[in-house]
């Protein structure tokens, strides 16, 4: 076997943050009788001590992650949907966007982002990999063009004219394999005084919150401030402002633009620096106790699991997330521990889930088995999910999150 290297900086590999074993792609559905076919992959995180990139040390095809008919649709979370919503009132305002202006977003999906800037007259481009997803944002008026972003891609949007006052990536920095190709294109295509966002998961809170459920294969990367300066900065990009955000359990907002824009440095920046620093993400030492961690999550979780059998209860999912699919997974759940997982989205339901092979159904069909216990997987959403399935308590059921140990609610 080769040595793995970094996909950024070509470094040797030779820190581990945790090996999940081999797991399938954690968004890739089960046809019922198709469980035989279900290929895996090594899912295992490695950190690069040059420039401190965490990261998959064995590729998935892109091309199988993200095909046409990738399952994961935004609009499916009202929360997301309203956090997408205050980005734009918020960006519009801050830097006066407006009918002039265009903005773009890379990975845009459904259209859930990118609606918001159409409804107040703002031109829009979404560019999106999964021709299903990009068709149904057209269908709210969203234009989207199906296409994997990169230097190239960037180069022949660039050539059509393509100019973007603000152009937002959620989400989406740690999805592609070639990072670096990936970070080249945004300014070739971010206008001379334009505004470039992130959001990603915060590797910190990752390591300290033991999140290692947001680890599965489309996620290639996982992301510190530290590693996205050196890389974008790579590409002759600077960070101008970061926010923290609550979404997927702790995440970064980073404010970007070319090297010589007017934008001032704000003083968030540099505290994120020495909060980064003080936790020793440029050590070797960071990283080394994360793999232990995760195993203790495993055997709470599995001897919460093994009281509540014998006990003679019953356990629903509800949630058919990836971040779901890697902890059931890496816990080794399946059918015979769960009655089924609901999701609201009907392009799930029908379907196995991916590993696990519980039975995907819709919210009410999971009501109507009033199980005892519905352990929520998409633990980010457990407010917005506990609200929404309030009737539970009618038949005394509970709830139960398992990241960052057992809680019964």
């Amino acid at each position: 076997m080769s040595e793995a290297t970094c996909r950024y900086c070509k470094a040797p590999l030779e820190i581990t943050l945790v090996d999940l074993g081999e797991t399938p792609l954690a968004n890739s559905f089960v046809t019922p009788g198709e469980e035989a076919a279900e290929r895996r992959w090594p899912l295992h995180v490695r950190v690069c001590s040059a420039c401190w990139l965490a990261q998959v040390d064995t590729d998935a095809p892109a091309d199988e992650i993200f095909s046409h008919d990738y399952a994961y649709l935004s609009s499916y979370s009202p929360g997301w949907v309203a956090h997408a919503k205050r980005y734009a009132e918020a960006m519009t305002e801050r830097f006066g966007i407006g009918a002039e202006s265009l903005v773009v977003e890379i990975a845009s999906n459904d259209g859930y982002l990118l609606q918001h800037f159409v409804g107040m007259g703002v031109p829009v481009l979404g560019i999106e990999p999964a021709g299903h997803a990009a068709s149904l944002a057209r269908e709210k008026g969203v234009p989207s063009e199906v296409m994997f972003f990169h230097e190239g891609t960037a180069r022949e949007l660039a050539a059509r004219g393509v100019k973007a006052d603000l152009m937002a990536a959620n989400n989406v920095l740690a999805h592609v394999p070639d990072i670096g190709a990936f970070a080249a294109g945004f300014p070739l295509v971010l206008a001379p005084e334009g505004v470039l966002t992130f959001e990603f998961p915060h590797l910190l809170n990752l390591m300290r919150e033991v999140q290692f459920d947001t680890i599965y294969h489309e996620h290639y990367s996982y992301l510190s401030l530290l590693a996205v300066e050196r890389i974008l900065g790579g590409a002759g990009l600077r960070v101008f402002d970061v926010e923290k955000l609550p979404t997927h359990g702790g995440s970064l907002r980073v404010f970007l633009c070319h090297q010589g824009a007017a934008h001032a440095e704000s003083p968030a920046v540099g505290a994120l620096r020495v909060e980064e620093g003080a936790a020793g993400l440029a050590t070797a030492e960071a990283y080394a106790d994360f793999a232990a961690k995760v195993a203790e999550v495993k055997r709470g979780f599995l001897a919460f699991l093994a009281e509540a059998k014998a006990a003679g209860k019953r356990i629903a999912g509800y949630g058919a997330a990836a971040k779901g699919n890697t902890f059931l997974n890496y816990c080794g759940v399946g059918r015979d521990d769960l009655v089924c997982v609901a999701d609201r989205n009907p392009e799930k339901q029908d379907k196995l889930l991916p590993g696990a092979h519980v039975p995907v159904v819709s919210p009410e069909a999971m009501l109507a088995e009033k199980p005892d216990y519905v352990l929520i997987l998409p633990w980010n959403l457990r407010e917005e999910i506990a609200e929404q399935l309030a009737e539970v308590r009618d038949w005394g059921g509970q709830f139960v999150t398992a990241i960052p140990d057992v809680r019964v609610f």
